[in-house]
């Protein structure tokens, strides 16, 4: 199955990402590292039928960061 196509989606919620976890606001930034996730999801879809093996391991990397950065942003977190 040809997952060519998925590289166009994962590109525009990665600019999406980008653009909301620069907000002020916290909620749209913890919005965009939820969007960051799910774009690493996406090119690691897309890596896998390409066999790009360092952007798959790129992505493994970033969404930790991501997961992170979602927790540390939660409005709604409660902190110890």
């Amino acid at each position: 199955m040809d997952l060519d196509f998925v590289q166009w989606p994962a590109m525009a919620v990665t600019l999406l990402a980008a653009w909301l976890v620069a907000a002020q606001d916290k909620r749209r930034r913890v919005w965009g590292f939820w969007a960051f996730i799910a774009s690493n999801l996406l090119w690691v879809t897309w890596g896998l039928q390409a066999q790009a093996f360092a952007l798959i391991a790129l992505q493994v990397g970033l969404f930790a960061l991501n997961v992170r950065g979602a927790r540390k942003n939660d409005p709604h977190a409660r902190r110890a």
